[in-house]
């Protein structure tokens, strides 16, 4: 029972939780469409960061990064897909009993165990981490791929749309932009006030996307 317990452990701490199940049933060995939301989490001045604290200070500090934003998971729902560099993506799946405010809650959320820590990342490295993010919501693709290394893989404009929201940041100044389409099937409350930035022309994209600022109040 201990190695039984301590194997789901380990796969639940390597492909997250809720993905054991699946890849045993194959459930995602053909395509299956699924709809989703994605934020695209990317550091601030990473470029920078990285020339100041060099390589081997700079990967503890994007390790201690994650793991705080690891901390704040389970409190809304969220699932890590990837870890890509300084980025991490975060996803939800969408249903019936979401709460889609939880996504941008999550984001501030991380915000404040960045500022209750501040003390260790000062003291550590002289800074504390701040990150830029990009919402969106929409139909994806996942499939199982891979036969050395397994995984499950979203594929579909979604993704690459949330991405390119999250580029735009610098842009406009801003620390969280979602997409027009996010706030159609997303209830406000007083926590939160959002500023339209009009129709946006991403790259790669044919049309233009609606985008938005969210804000603490």
């Amino acid at each position: 029972m201990i190695l039984v317990i301590t194997f789901v452990l380990q796969v639940n701490k390597k492909y997250g939780p809720g993905v054991l199940v699946p890849l045993l049933l194959g459930k995602y060995r053909e395509p299956k469409e699924e709809e989703r939301i994605f934020m695209f989490m990317d550091l601030k001045s990473s470029t920078t960061i990285a020339e100041e604290l060099g390589h081997i200070r700079y990967s503890s500090f994007i390790r201690d990064s994650f793991t705080d934003i690891n901390q704040m998971l389970n409190l809304y729902n969220a699932e890590v897909y990837q870890y890509v560099g300084d980025e991490i993506v975060i996803s939800w799946k969408v249903n019936e009993k979401m709460e889609n405010m939880s996504c941008v809650q999550f984001f501030f959320a991380c915000e404040e165990q960045f500022l209750n820590r501040s003390e260790y990342y000062i003291k550590k490295y002289d800074l504390v981490p701040c990150f830029k993010a990009g919402l969106h919501l929409g139909k994806v693709t996942a499939v199982e791929i891979g036969e050395i290394k397994r995984d499950i893989a979203y594929h579909g404009d979604t993704l690459n749309t949330a991405a390119r929201i999250q580029g735009m940041c610098n842009q406009y100044d801003k620390k969280i932009l979602i997409s027009a389409s996010f706030t159609e099937v997303t209830k406000w409350n007083d926590l939160f006030k959002i500023e339209e930035l009009g129709m946006i022309m991403l790259k790669g994209k044919k049309l233009p996307v609606g985008i938005l600022s969210v804000e603490q109040v």
